[in-house]
């Protein structure tokens, strides 16, 4: 998907995290809370109407949320920039959508 950002910025953080040290008990849940905000972009992106992408790209914000709050959980204030910035993409992107 060329040209959008935040969807290109949610690829980019998925793969930073990647090599992340969660514990067995976490590590499900954050797996597929950060799957789960490129694959709401790019399916919101592909909906014919706004109602519909709002829908999508709110859920890949809330999906962001969890992950964010895994990283106060456990201690990984060197990702919570990556994740500040891409929140503040999604928040707008959500917001626009009106």
């Amino acid at each position: 998907m060329k040209n959008f950002r935040t969807y290109e910025l949610a690829i980019e953080f998925y793969k930073t995290c990647q090599g992340l040290k969660l514990s067995s008990i976490a590590r499900d849940q954050f797996d597929r809370a950060l799957l789960s905000i490129p694959l709401n972009l790019a399916e919101g992106a592909a909906k014919p109407t706004e109602r519909d992408r709002k829908k999508f790209y709110f859920t890949a914000l809330g999906s962001l949320r969890e992950v964010q709050t895994l990283f106060a959980l456990f201690g990984t204030p060197a990702l919570v920039q990556k994740a500040d910035v891409l929140a503040a993409h999604l928040y707008r992107l959500c917001h626009s959508h009106r």
